[in-house]
């Protein structure tokens, strides 16, 4: 019987059962075995693989600490010595995708070990880790999971086979931008010609050098005179008033609030609350003005830096919320801003 395919399963707390944002901060562990997730992998992958280690860290912790917490993983891979390291699936979950581009990382450009991440395609870790690990496209959310766990087993068990996959167009990951000489039957004279009369017969041909886009945003207008100017708070960081009246999303935002601020120096502690979805509260619902920092732009507003502040903010959750939708919001909200002839908003986030 062929040795099994060692593997190592890197998650986060929530997938180990340890607790959502709230536990953002929790240790590195580790366990014999898999868990959470690597209990439907380890079923789709069968008899040819074993997932002999589960390594989970805090989201926050990792990404607040890499350099430590890195050097912890890179100790326990040494002593699992695995053949393969998969980490996720993450979705659409943005510290959690980094978290897994950073393991994955570490095991590719230092350790020389395999590894596949599972995340969704608007993922923030995409763009910064694409280059680093094969990456399985899953769904947005963990509804996805049921779904996503059978194609995502899948493709790690191949890797781990193989050392390598071959076209992202084949193999079903996400394109890392690499391209490779290969040799085929027909010279590219021949395959231009096919590839043009498919073409003239109404058909769609894949073409061999896909070209990437980049959507080009013209900057705006600098202002003027910012002592004229009236400037206005935008914020992503989900900070409402008590009660949440207009029932906003924690996360995958398609609406945004707009809430007054008029005669206030500051947002008081208790009648404002953070409902962001991605991070724990605590610390902003202590005080407010840590995501609308309503209280130094009061000050500014004070000594004439600018003429003055609008006596609204606009307020919705940054996270998760897809690009088609995020494009949308933020086109309303620009044209609320124009409506009350605002001349420029500063955005604050999370």
């Amino acid at each position: 019987m062929a040795k099994k395919i060692r593997i190592v399963h890197y998650i986060n707390q929530f997938f180990a059962g340890i607790g959502g944002e709230e536990k953002g901060s929790s240790p590195l562990g580790h366990c014999v075995g898999p868990k959470g997730p690597g209990l439907g992998i380890v079923q789709a992958i069968g008899d040819e693989a074993e997932i002999v280690q589960t390594i989970w860290c805090g989201d926050n912790l990792i990404n607040q600490e890499e350099d430590r917490i890195l050097a912890e993983i890179e100790a326990l891979l040494a002593e699992a010595k695995p053949d393969l390291v998969i980490a996720g699936p993450a979705f659409g979950a943005g510290r959690y995708g980094l978290a897994c581009g950073m393991v994955a990382r570490l095991c590719t450009q230092k350790l020389g070990i395999p590894a596949v991440i599972g995340l969704y395609w608007e993922n923030p870790a995409v763009e910064i880790y694409r280059k680093d690990a094969y990456i399985y496209p899953c769904a947005e959310t963990v509804a996805g999971m049921r779904k996503d766990l059978p194609g995502f087993a899948r493709l790690a068990l191949k890797l781990g086979k193989n050392g390598r996959l071959g076209p992202a167009t084949e193999d079903g990951y996400l394109p890392r931008g690499f391209r490779y000489n290969e040799f085929v039957e027909k010279n590219a004279a021949i395959r231009s010609i096919e590839m043009l009369g498919r073409r003239l017969r109404g058909e769609d041909p894949m073409t061999e050098v896909p070209l990437r886009g980049f959507e080009k945003v013209p900057p705006a207008a600098p202002i003027v005179d910012l002592k004229a100017a009236t400037i206005a708070i935008v914020t992503g960081g989900g900070m409402v008033p008590r009660g949440n009246p207009d029932k906003l999303k924690q996360a995958f935002a398609d609406a945004f609030g707009i809430y007054s601020i008029a005669g206030l120096s500051e947002l008081p502690a208790g009648e404002f609350k953070g409902i962001h979805g991605g991070f724990d509260s605590t610390w902003v619902d202590e005080d407010p003005d840590r995501v609308v920092p309503l209280d130094v732009l009061r000050a500014m507003e004070k000594e004439g830096r600018f003429k003055k502040l609008h006596n609204e903010y606009f307020s919705l959750c940054g996270i998760g919320t897809n690009v088609a939708m995020s494009k949308k919001l933020g086109a309303d909200i620009a044209e609320e801003l124009k409506r009350r002839q605002v001349s420029a908003a500063i955005y604050t986030s999370t």
